[in-house]
C-alpha cells in the first residue's frame, strides 16, 4: 500500500467502488477505504443484494405452493429449509463482494480496510497510518437505518433491515414499522414464507414519494396477498414480553391508544447519512440541517479537495444514483464534462408485483401547475402477461400537453424494474410519448404495454 494517491475514496459501496474504478480507468492512482472486511457497502453486504436474493427465493417458494397448478404442474405442499435459503443469500453476497475485490485488483485500486478519518483537506488517517490525496478525497460512506424512540434494536426481536435478513425462524407475526420500499420488500419475504404481516405507517398512505395511483394499486395488491395496513398510526413504544413484543400504538392525529402484539418488529422508518467519525467537523466540512454533506453542482464541499456523493448528500438514497455521481465526479476531475440527469433516475420496489418509476408524479405536476396528459395500459390486455398468468398492474405515461415530452413513467407489474429502463432512456434523450409509441417493440413481450400506454397518451391504444 502506498502513502500517496491521486484520489482517496472513503466508502466502498456502489458510489465509492464505482468512483474508485472509474478514476483508475482514467489513469489516476486510487485507494478505496472501508471499515468492513469486504467491499460493496450496505448494498452488497446487508442491503440490495441479500434482500433481492431472499425476495427471489421466497417468490419461488410462494410459486411452488400456489402458482404452478395453473401451468399444469402438480406438486405437494413445499417444505421450507430456511437455513439453506439464508445460506444461499450469504453465498450470493460473497460472490458479489469477491467480484468487487477482483475489479479492484484488475484496475489496480488499493482496497484499504479500516475506519477512515479526515485529518486535513488532503490527509486521511486509517489504522494509525496517514495517506495523502493529491487531487481529491471523496466521501461515499452511504447511510444507516434510523431508529425510533423507545425501541432498542437488538437484531433479534426488534430488528433493522439488517436483522430482518437473517431471522433464525419465520415469525408468526411480523410488524413492519414504516410503509416504505425496504419495509414492504422485507415484509414480502416473510409473508411468503408464512408470517402474518402488519404494516404500521404514520402517514395516510404507503410509499409517499410514489405516484398516488400506483401506490394505491400496490397497497391493494399487498392487501390481497394478506398484508394488514395500519395507516395514520404512530408507534409510541415497545415492551418485551415472554411471548414477544407488545407495541403501543396511537392515531397519528391523536386518539385512543391501543396495543399490538407480535413476535418480531422490523423498524424501517428511513435512513440517515452516515458521517460518524469521519472528522468532517475537524476540517470544517459543512452539513445541512438533515446531517447531509453540502456540495455544489460538481460534488465539491466547502473545503477544497474534499468531495461527496451518494447517500451522504441530498437526493434519493439509491445505489445507482450514487454510482452515477461517482462516475460523473471523477470524470470531471479528469477534465471531462459529464452530468447527471436527476429527472431520469429510476426507482424500483421489488415486491410482487414490482413497482418502478422515473420522472414526475401526477401530484408533483399538479403542484407545479404543469399541464399534462396521461396514457395508461393494463397488463390484462397484454398477450405475454396472459401467457405468463401474471396480468396484474399497468403502465402509466405522463406527457407534457404542449410538447408531448415524457415527464414521468410509472409501472406496476411483474417485471417493472426491467421495463422502466426503456422509459429512463427515453427521458434521458428528451423523447416524446409519440417517440415511444412509434418505436417497434418485439412481440410478445411485456414491454409492448409501454408502447400501448404511449399510444394511449394520444387516445388511440390498439389493444384495449
Amino acid at each position: 500500500m502506498a502513502d500517496s494517491y491521486d484520489v482517496i475514496v472513503i466508502g466502498s459501496g456502489p458510489g465509492g467502488y464505482v468512483a474508485a474504478i472509474r478514476a483508475a480507468q482514467l489513469g489516476m492512482s486510487v485507494a478505496c477505504i472501508d471499515k468492513r472486511a469486504s467491499p460493496g457497502g450496505t448494498c452488497l453486504n446487508i442491503g440490495c443484494i441479500p434482500s433481492k436474493a431472499l425476495l427471489e427465493s421466497s417468490h419461488k417458494f410462494e410459486e411452488a405452493g400456489h402458482a404452478l397448478a395453473v401451468h399444469g404442474i402438480k406438486m405437494g405442499k413445499p417444505e421450507l429449509d430456511l437455513a439453506v435459503m439464508l445460506a444461499r443469500k450469504d453465498k450470493v453476497v460473497g460472490e458479489n463482494t469477491k467480484g468487487v475485490e477482483f475489479l479492484f485488483r484488475k484496475n489496480k485500486v488499493d482496497f484499504v480496510k479500516g475506519a477512515a478519518k479526515i485529518t486535513a483537506k488532503n490527509k486521511v488517517e486509517v489504522e494509525g497510518k496517514t495517506l495523502t490525496a493529491n487531487k481529491a478525497i471523496i466521501v461515499a460512506t452511504g447511510s444507516d437505518s434510523v431508529g425510533l424512540p423507545g425501541m432498542t434494536i437488538d437484531e433479534k426481536t426488534i430488528v433493522s433491515s439488517t436483522g430482518a435478513l437473517s431471522l433464525s425462524a419465520v415469525p408468526k407475526h411480523l410488524v413492519v414499522v414504516g410503509g416504505g420500499y425496504i419495509g414492504l420488500e422485507m415484509g414480502s419475504v416473510w409473508k411468503r414464507l408464512g408470517s402474518q404481516v402488519t404494516v404500521v405507517e404514520f402517514l395516510d398512505r404507503i410509499t409517499p414519494t410514489m405516484d398516488m395511483e400506483v401506490g394505491k394499486a400496490l397497497q391493494a395488491s399487498l392487501t390481497k396477498q394478506g398484508f394488514t395496513f395500519r395507516l395514520s398510526t404512530k408507534v409510541m413504544g415497545a415492551k418485551k414480553t415472554k411471548d414477544g413484543i407488545t407495541l403501543s400504538l396511537d392515531a397519528a392525529q391523536g386518539g385512543k391508544p391501543e396495543e399490538l402484539a407480535c413476535d418480531v418488529v422490523l423498524v424501517s422508518v428511513g435512513r440517515r447519512p452516515f458521517t460518524d467519525g469521519l472528522g468532517l467537523e475537524t476540517v470544517g466540512v459543512a452539513l445541512d440541517n438533515k446531517g447531509r454533506i453540502t456540495v455544489d453542482a460538481k460534488f465539491a464541499t466547502n473545503v477544497p479537495g474534499i468531495y461527496a456523493i451518494g447517500d451522504v448528500i441530498t437526493g434519493p438514497m439509491l445505489a445507482h444514483k450514487a454510482s452515477e455521481e461517482g462516475v460523473v465526479l471523477v470524470e470531471t476531475l479528469a477534465g471531462q464534462k459529464p452530468h447527471v440527469d436527476y429527472d431520469a433516475i429510476p426507482a424500483v420496489i421489488f415486491t410482487h408485483p414490482e413497482v418502478a418509476s422515473v420522472g414526475k408524479t401526477e401530484e408533483e405536476l399538479k403542484a407545479a401547475n404543469v399541464a399534462y396528459r396521461v396514457g395508461k395500459f393494463p397488463f390484462t390486455a397484454n398477450g405475454r402477461a396472459r401467457a405468463n398468468a401474471d396480468t396484474e398492474g399497468f403502465v402509466k405515461i405522463i406527457a407534457d400537453t404542449a410538447s408531448d415530452k415524457v415527464l414521468g413513467v410509472h409501472i406496476i407489474a411483474a417485471d417493472a424494474g426491467t421495463m422502466i429502463a426503456e422509459a429512463a432512456l427515453a427521458m434521458e434523450f428528451g423523447a416524446s410519448a409519440e417517440d415511444i409509441a412509434r418505436t417497434v417493440h418485439a412481440h410478445p413481450t411485456l414491454n409492448e404495454a409501454v408502447k400501448e400506454a404511449a399510444l394511449a397518451v394520444e387516445g388511440h391504444p390498439i389493444h384495449i
